[in-house]
């Protein structure tokens, strides 16, 4: 049986794809690569090259980060990650986007990224857009999720739009039916956001604002809390590698208690 090939985009050290490995690794038995952005100079102008060749990748997930999506001038590297996501999209690669990777995905198809009105850090609840195309990805009518962003985008022409809150309107969106974007984090782990916070000071001096909640507040939930992000990232998963036509099984989506360490 033909080996799933997954890579990812990754833009933070040290960051891994959090609760969607274990489930990659089994049922998928993945093989997954990664491009660490993060390790090259800022200004680097990345070669074509140097990028995986399309036919290679079966499922790109692109994480997120705390530069913007419009800092090109800053890291050179985007303009190269952006078009090389444009073109895998076109070739109907099945893709993830997470938060900043949701960013770059609409503007890989011509969206703005702009910033949200206010900041939003911590546990928040999000809510499905109600829908009646047979072919949307489903989406809880409630869950809570870990928020962390400063921008939002644009949806993309044609795209589904899968779930909103009060503070940022395009939480959740689908492109075609192998392209789902996550303004979220539904990755996260207590693993990963203890990372986060030890390691990200730039970063957390500059949220401030209603919908910042403090970082004690923000660590210390259960276990549980963890679960809808984790399990609909899982079923994202699902559902645009069987759009793909590489779906391996029939896969239970489950919450793995040994992500959570």
């Amino acid at each position: 049986m033909k080996t799933l090939k997954v890579h990812y985009f990754q833009h933070i050290e040290g960051e891994s794809l959090g609760s969607c490995e274990i489930y990659l690794n089994d049922p998928y038995d993945a093989q997954i690569t990664t491009t660490a952005f993060y390790a090259l100079p800022p200004r680097a102008v990345l070669a074509r090259e140097a990028l995986p060749s399309i036919q290679d990748v079966d499922l790109l997930i692109v994480m997120g980060g705390t530069m913007s999506a419009n800092d090109e001038q800053h890291y050179a590297w985007l303009s190269a990650e952006t078009s090389w996501i444009r073109e895998y999209i076109e070739a109907g690669g099945a893709v993830i986007g997470l938060c900043l990777g949701a960013q770059l995905i609409a503007k890989s198809l011509g969206k703005t990224v702009q910033a949200n009105p206010e900041k939003e850090r911590g546990w928040r609840q999000v809510y499905a857009v109600p829908q009646t195309l047979p072919d949307s990805f489903p989406v809880p009518e409630v869950f809570t999720v870990l928020e962390w962003h400063a921008e939002t985008f644009e949806l993309p022409d044609q795209a589904i739009h899968l779930a909103y809150n009060d503070v940022c309107q395009n939480q959740m969106f689908q492109y075609r039916d192998h392209v789902i974007g996550f303004q979220f984090h539904p990755e996260v782990t207590p693993k990963n956001l203890q990372m986060y916070f030890a390691t990200l000071d730039e970063d957390l001096k500059k949220y401030q604002g209603p919908y910042v909640a403090e970082v004690a507040e923000t660590l210390n939930v259960p276990a549980k809390q963890y679960t809808a992000g984790n399990q609909l990232l899982n079923q994202a998963i699902d559902f645009v590698l069987e759009q793909t036509k590489y779906r391996r099984g029939n896969c239970r989506v489950e919450m793995l208690d040994s992500v959570l360490g």
